[in-house]
């Protein structure tokens, strides 16, 4: 089926971002393989880059003309309880929680004189409908059509959420998970073992493609990056990995 092309009238275009190119091996193959059409399951050491080259690659395809996606989705569990129902305010109140990282990695991505320039381009972008937030309690009866979405931290979703996720991306979109399964917050066993059903799944799958990111993928410089090489290092020596 072909996918279905409107012109988009907004006011940010992919002309205003600046060109990332992949910085390692993997970084490369996730640019190839979503460039072809997969969908994405990102997973591994933390300081890769995961959602900065999936946030990249989809805001992209959303400013596009000749792309059918409207908006990019991005879906995360707010915090690690999974419920946020009882905090006041609507979804934008709520999900303001977490959007301060990605409105960073966002700045790196358009070339602007100042941060009050910034600030005015990404309410922008947000206003336009390019950039949305998600969170998984307010996920339920949706679907998402015309949608790039990103499940962020997918490490801290159970098999449910996850399950739910999927099923309600829609006509003319896809999705893409980032997440390091050897880092979660969930508490019990049979919730954390979720995601690796999940992948299974998904590797059994012609539209997924998974990428595996490990230390060599750590794009972080100096003192962050020998952190968290040590860091994985001494978890992989505590589990006798």
């Amino acid at each position: 089926m072909e996918k279905s092309i409107m012109a988009k009238a907004k006011d940010i275009r992919i002309d205003q971002m600046v060109t990332v190119t992949p910085a390692t091996d993997n970084q490369q193959k996730v640019f190839q393989d979503y460039k072809s059409g997969k969908n994405m399951f990102l997973y591994g050491a933390a300081g890769t880059g995961k959602t900065f080259i999936t946030l990249y690659l989809a805001l992209q395809e959303a400013l596009k003309n000749e792309t059918p996606y409207d908006c990019v989705y991005l879906v995360r569990s707010a915090v690690p309880t999974r419920e946020i129902g009882f905090l006041p305010g609507d979804e934008e109140d709520k999900t303001a929680l977490f959007q301060v990282p990605y409105q960073n990695m966002v700045k790196f991505m358009f070339e602007q004189p100042n941060e009050q320039a910034f600030s005015i381009l990404y309410d922008r972008l947000k206003n336009q409908g390019s950039l949305m937030f998600l969170t998984t309690s307010f996920l339920r009866g949706i679907t998402l059509d015309n949608a790039i979405v990103i499940v962020d931290e997918a490490q801290n979703l159970n098999f449910h959420e996850l399950d739910t996720i999927i099923t309600r991306v829609g006509q003319d979109s896809k999705i893409m998970f980032c997440g390091d399964i050897f880092q979660t917050d969930l508490q019990r066993n049979s919730e954390k073992e979720g995601i690796s059903h999940f992948m299974k799944i998904l590797r059994g799958m012609k539209s997924f493609s998974t990428v595996e990111f490990n230390l060599g993928d750590i794009v972080r410089s100096g003192m962050v990056k020998e952190y968290l090489i040590s860091k994985i290092k001494q978890g992989q020596t505590e589990s006798g990995q």
